[in-house]
């Protein structure tokens, strides 16, 4: 919808460090941790949920030692508490639905710290399947443009196999402008690609083969009714409070249906 952000486009327009912050290494330590204990395999090559890991912890610059121990704790080769895997979801600011992924080695901390959360936020923590109705199951590609109009690439990606793009726009000082000589003035073309989820790493293969440049891929839970928002207070509580979840070490990803107009963000 023009005019509108939600928050997969916000957090890229934010800039790389916004959205590293979030990172941690304790984050992507125990995403790293888990994949290798739910596949048993310590092989990227044969663990895809690894490979995506280990890819965002190149990105955050996670150094090799600290790699190897996250993954010889999910084969079991080293002392520790045993980590699990937990969802939440609730209502946030502005009737927003929110659905919560994380990894904890202490659920019950864990749960009261979101319940926390949400609570100080004015919104509340629900059971199972109070907002997983609202999401979907999607692959989420992130590619910079070759340069050409947003339409004719827009309608390249969708005849690619594409079920959905969106475009946006991002800082040029977020990227390493080498890399990005495709990019006019100030801000670079991007687009959100999204594809069925057992689609990902073919629909990547095949934007990166017509000369697209794929800047990450991973499995998200797509809003499929979004909850508008139209006054700046409740789009600036909105925002924080979906930053404050993500700031939590034990939260990997937070998805949200809010649909903000860009004028009341920036």
């Amino acid at each position: 919808m023009s005019g509108h952000s939600k928050w997969s486009t916000i957090k890229r327009q934010k800039g790389v460090a916004d959205i590293k912050r979030g990172q941690t290494f304790t984050k992507v330590a125990n995403a790293i941790t888990l994949a290798v204990k739910l596949s048993g395999s310590g092989d990227p090559n044969s663990n895809p949920r690894l490979r995506t890991v280990l890819d965002e912890a190149r990105e955050v610059n996670m150094p090799k030692d600290n790699i190897q121990r996250a993954v010889d704790r999910g084969l079991g080769k080293l002392p520790g508490q045993s980590i699990e895997e937990v969802t939440y979801e609730g209502f946030g600011p502005g009737k927003t639905a929110f659905f919560i992924e994380g990894v904890t080695d202490n659920k019950l901390r864990t749960l009261q710290e979101i319940k926390n959360l949400f609570e100080r936020a004015g919104g509340s923590l629900g059971g199972s399947g109070s907002t997983a109705y609202l999401f979907i199951p999607k692959g989420e590609i992130r590619a910079l443009s070759k340069g050409g109009s947003s339409e004719d690439e827009m309608l390249e990606l969708i005849d690619l196999g594409a079920e959905d793009v969106e475009d946006y726009m991002e800082p040029l000082d977020s990227f390493d402008k080498a890399q990005d000589k495709s990019a006019q003035g100030h801000d670079i073309q991007k687009y959100l690609v999204y594809t069925p989820s057992s689609e990902l790493n073919t629909m990547g293969n095949k934007i990166t083969q017509v000369g697209y440049r794929v800047e990450s891929q991973e499995l998200v839970m797509k809003p499929i009714i979004l909850q508008p928002i139209n006054d700046k207070e409740t789009a600036q509580k909105a925002v924080e409070f979906t930053e404050r979840l993500e700031e939590n070490d034990d939260i990997q990803k937070v998805y949200t249906n809010f649909d903000i107009e860009e004028s009341l963000i920036t």
